[in-house]
């Protein structure tokens, strides 16, 4: 990997994690605009790393959804080999 991929990752990171602290959606576009005017292949690097890192936690939001409804039902179940009465 290549410093600037490194760099615009970390940058990425931090952006992701600070717009959800700030409730900013806007401040990766921000920082994307501000990156890309010195570098546009760091740019680039830096809005993939942002939209791995969006679809990653949306992913997640929905894998966690999945196990907790699952869990739901699992308790909610009678035992096996019994019958509910």
């Amino acid at each position: 990997m290549s410093l600037a991929q490194q760099l615009a990752e970390q940058l990425a990171k931090d952006t992701v994690a600070a717009a959800e602290k700030l409730g900013d959606e806007n401040l990766p576009e921000e920082i994307a605009r501000s990156v890309g005017a010195s570098s546009p292949t760091t740019e680039e690097f830096f809005r993939t790393a942002v939209r791995t890192l969006l679809a990653e936690k949306r992913a997640r939001k929905v894998l966690e959804g999945k196990i907790a409804a699952a869990r739901r039902t699992s308790a909610s179940a009678p035992p096996s080999g019994q019958a509910e009465g």
